[in-house]
């Protein structure tokens, strides 16, 4: 170990360093490493030290080893070094499972935790776990209670109702906490090849949500309010970056590495994880290939034309009806239906293990591209709604139900997951299970209940970043404080200061295109020019989208302006910072736009938000998340957000928030037809767009392109006619024939 860090681990020693160097320290993009713990107390690292006490004996070689290493771990934190160090190692390989088997079996009747230190170590991560079920399935009363409950049946039934906190109470679960992903392997008993791919990706400390649902997840959890609970369904509510990809690939390939040692016979889709976008899709690919290496699993990204299912004897049956309602050209009819069949048939069936995909594709292949039912999936066990509030919203929700319910194996557990998810989709979650129940034959799920964990605040905003709200009064405005980060200055240390990579958001797809165009050649020729930023957006095609991530995350795109494509999922650990450019569309937009920054615990993003004087009614859903995220950080002197801020911003009606979710901000939206729309003059909707266009260019420079265009225009028009006389004349002196 380094003796300098021994001999002054008690002192509060300050470095003696340039005040230039501290900021770049700061930076995501740097590389420092971060604590990927959001929320801990004093109390629960004693109880945690206290828990991995028990341990394996190493030589002393060893423990100066992993000491070492520590500080270069991504992961790890300096202050939980010994912590983290003293779980129970993982087995390398069989010899070592065989060795280390007695240890393992030390460590778990040791290691048990009490209600109250399980409840001390999640509360002090700000964890809640709630039993979504019935109070009465939930837990039956004691013996005892239930002989003089009685005795005295007229006053239990005088008794009043729970009241809220105490039917909370009542729900509330305290799981045994992951404490170090040594758990894995010692306590669940996980994969070995598995727990070594965990090993060989630098994770050693587990974050909030990895803690709190991997033990859920992998089973047989104690401190449930069943002793017999298995595997639930659950509902997860996280900040983004924090890690809830890796919290559910591991149970899923754990899950299908048992299933193929008991099972050898079937081969086919068993997890399905159904994201938003493509990009979220590729990236939980690539994730999952590292943990799959190895262990016989197999994980594929859904492309067209892919098949799921084979459904010959499906079009059998189809062929039957369609002979008998056919007509006098049902020869011909079923010529042309039988050739995409053949076509179809010749694809073989996927025999991957996870599919990830998005909804439309997979019902595109469920359905043969809408011409047929959705086609059941009888071997899927493991259904994944990664952002689940989008999947759920009315944009994807009936696709998102048909995966849903063509997942029709009675053993299938359901997961969701999200940063921001209202009291709707628990309603409708809830109402979809037991929906699915009824259909199997099932009146309550007593074994594998609903569950749902909320890691920090609900609906909040990662509190290890910084976030501005910069009021710039009209779009020039905007784009000159844009360019003011493209190019800072000597300024005060409070000034923002945002340096590449960073994403830019705008509301809508011509307005990135525009904005694009617009900044292209604000980077010098020296540092790359117009190669520096891109524009990325839906209406791309696919291997343009790809081209384009894979030159920003390779660091020769510096600077990607998008629309809401990219605001969900994407993990990009080296990204500066965001620029809102144009004010979200709900705070939850905001939530997962200002989370690409600040992954994995990682300090000094920037999210940064421009707004108008057309925007100021929709700021107040913005500056309640900052200020919410702000008290988590414990920020009280240097608050961005004052209360006299918060007092003068107006309120939003429902029915504003609806159409602003539906249709953005009002003023931003361009009218392509002028004149007469609406009831508006041509005048006025030629103001709107003008306030609404992203440019520098003054009135006299646009007048001036207009003049040139007009003219160049009129004299196509006069060649044009004169070809026209030209050829008109030439005709009048030739012979017509004869006239009747």
């Amino acid at each position: 170990m380094d003796a300098f860090r021994l001999l002054t681990r008690s002192t509060k020693f300050k470095s003696v360093t340039k005040p230039a160097a501290e900021p770049a320290a700061r930076l995501p993009s740097a590389g420092t490493a971060a604590i990927p713990q959001l929320f801990r107390t004093a109390e629960a690292d004693k109880l945690e030290s206290k828990h991995g006490k028990k341990r394996k004996r190493v030589p002393a070689t060893e423990e100066d080893d992993g000491a070492n290493a520590a500080d270069l771990d991504f992961f790890h934190s300096t202050k939980r070094a010994a912590a983290s160090s003293t779980g129970v190692p993982a087995a390398k390989d069989d010899q070592d499972q065989a060795s280390g088997q007695r240890d393992e079996s030390e460590s778990e009747s040791d290691d048990a935790m009490d209600e109250v230190e399980r409840r001390t170590i999640l509360n002090s991560h700000k964890i809640k776990v709630s039993d979504l079920r019935d109070l009465d399935e939930i837990q039956p009363p004691a013996p005892a209670k239930e002989s003089k409950k009685k005795k005295k049946k007229s006053k239990k039934e005088e008794a009043p109702a729970l009241s809220k906190k105490e039917q909370k109470r009542a729900r509330r679960m305290y799981p045994q906490p992951l404490l170090s992903f040594k758990e894995l392997r010692t306590r669940y008993k996980i994969s070995g090849r598995l727990a070594n791919n965990v090993a060989e990706q630098g994770f050693a400390m587990p974050t909030e949500v990895q803690l709190g649902t991997l033990p859920l997840l992998l089973g047989n959890s104690p401190g449930t309010n069943s002793n017999t609970l298995s595997e639930p369904d659950l509902l997860v509510v996280a900040p983004t970056g924090s890690g809830k990809t890796l919290s559910f690939l591991i149970p899923t390939i754990n899950k299908i590495i048992r299933h193929h040692h008991s099972n050898t016979e079937e081969h086919g889709v068993l997890s399905v994880v159904v994201v938003p976008t493509k990009e979220l899709a590729s990236q939980i690919v690539n994730e999952g290939r590292k943990l799959v290496a190895g262990t016989g699993v197999k994980i594929t990204l859904m492309r067209k034309g892919m098949r799921v299912v084979d459904r010959e004897g499906e079009a059998e049956v189809d062929a039957l009806n369609e002979d008998s309602d056919a007509s006098g050209s049902e020869e011909e009819e079923d010529e042309d239906a039988s050739k995409p069949q053949k076509d179809e048939n010749k694809t073989p069936v996927t025999k991957s293990d996870i599919l990830v995909t998005t909804p439309l594709q997979l019902v595109n292949s469920l359905s043969s591209n809408q011409t047929r039912p959705v086609a059941n999936m009888p071997l899927v066990r493991s259904l994944i709604l990664d952002e689940a509030d989008v999947l759920l919203d009315p944009l994807f929700r009936e696709q998102t139900l048909d995966i849903w319910r063509s997942c029709v194996h009675p053993d299938l557990r359901v997961s969701l997951w999200s940063a921001t998810m209202g009291s709707n989709i628990e309603e409708l979650t809830r109402s979809t299970i037991k929906e699915r129940l009824e259909r199997i034959g099932q009146t309550s799920n007593t074994l594998h209940p609903l569950v749902r964990l909320v890691v920090g605040l609900k609906d909040s905003a990662v509190p290890n970043i910084d976030h501005r709200l910069v009021y710039a009064a009209t779009e020039q405005g905007k784009l000159l404080g844009l360019r003011q980060l493209l190019h800072p200055t000597a300024a005060a240390a409070s000034d923002v200061r945002l340096r590449p990579p960073f994403l830019i958001f705008t509301q809508t797809i011509p307005r990135a295109i525009a904005l694009h165009s617009e900044l292209k050649y604000d980077i010098p020729a020296e540092a790359g020019g117009s190669s520096r930023i891109a524009v990325l957006h839906s209406d791309l095609s696919d291997n343009q989208r790809s081209d384009i991530m894979r030159d920003f995350r390779k660091g020769e795109i510096w600077i990607l302006v998008t629309t809401d494509a990219l605001s969900r999922g994407l993990d990009i650990k080296g990204l500066n910072g965001i620029v809102n450019y144009d004010i979200p569309n709900s705070a939850a937009i905001y939530v997962h736009r200002a989370g690409r920054t600040g992954r994995a615990g990682r300090e000094g993003g920037v999210a940064v938000t421009f707004y108008t004087k057309e925007d100021i009614p929709y700021v107040k859903s913005i500056a309640n998340v900052i200020d919410a995220s702000e008290k988590l950080r414990g920020a009280d002197g240097d608050k961005s957000i004052q209360k006299w801020l918060l007092e003068s911003l107006p309120d939003l009606s429902k029915k504003d928030k609806k159409e602003l979710k539906k249709h953005g901000v009002k003023a931003r939206q361009i009218s392509k037809h002028i004149g007469g729309k609406d009831g508006k003059d041509k005048e006025q909707e030629e103001r709107e767009n003008r306030r609404a266009r992203i440019s520098t260019k003054s009135g006299f420079e646009r007048r001036m392109e207009n003049r040139k265009r007009g003219a160049i225009a009129a004299s196509r028009n006069r060649k044009a006619t004169a070809a026209a006389e030209a050829v008109a004349d030439s005709d009048e002196g030739s012979w017509d024939g004869f006239n009747d």
